[in-house]
């Protein structure tokens, strides 16, 4: 399982670095666009908080295949490390990443919301499919599902395309999702910060302090 943190927030990434188990980061137009600020600039410095080795997605804007290609060896030639190239799975992404693959580009197919999406986008040489859990949820669909069925499709046919769950507003949608198989989820830092929330965690250190300070009389082990 990877965790990465699905923000353009310098700030939060930082903070996700520095205290969890982050194997990279995930971003969007939208994402980018909430930071209001010259966008080249933002890439670059995330890449500077991550590292080289930590993987970045980043996504095209282009709808032709022509033209995805052309951002996304910009993208790669530009920021550099690790990067994977989103690309949505429409008719001109599946495409592109057929010819990018023929490059050795690393590739995310995103805008998942179908099964055969994914299985489209992995055939096609995609290295992740990102389906996205809570947009489905919000329309009455099943992201969740959506997770089963896409790594039952996956295992059948014995491909090595990962599954990148995106799209989550609580731990709930991210326990189930891994439950069914997720190779990797993409978090904002709120919703990573809330896995490891629980009041009765919170209660025992208390107790643990409590104890040892009335025994003791010190807070802790070496003053």
């Amino acid at each position: 399982m990877l965790i990465l943190l699905d923000t353009a927030d310098i700030n939060s990434i930082k903070k996700g670095i520095e205290y969890y188990p982050i194997a990279g980061v995930t971003t969007n137009p939208t994402i980018i666009a909430k930071e209001n600020r010259d966008y080249l600039d933002l890439l670059k410095d995330i890449r500077k908080v991550i590292g080289k080795e930590k993987m970045f997605h980043i996504q095209v804007l282009a709808t032709k295949a022509e033209n995805i290609i052309k951002e996304a060896h910009f993208i790669k030639d530009t920021i550099g490390g690790n990067i994977y190239i989103k690309i949505p799975v429409i008719r001109e992404g599946i495409k592109a990443i057929k010819m990018l693959k023929k490059e050795n580009f690393k590739i995310t197919a995103t805008a998942i919301f179908t099964p055969q999406q994914a299985l489209v986008a992995a055939l096609a040489g995609a290295n992740f499919v990102a389906p996205y859990v809570n947009r489905l949820d919000n329309i009455s669909g099943d992201g969740v599902k959506v997770i089963r069925q896409i790594k039952k499709l996956f295992d059948t046919y014995n491909l090595d395309s990962k599954i990148l769950a995106a799209s989550f507003k609580n731990v709930e949608q991210v326990h189930k999702s891994s439950l069914e198989g997720a190779h990797s989820v993409t978090l904002p830092l709120e919703v990573l910060e809330n896995l490891l929330h629980h009041p009765l965690t919170d209660s025992s250190v208390e107790a643990f302090i409590k104890d040892w300070e009335t025994a003791y009389n010190q807070t802790y082990l070496i003053d």
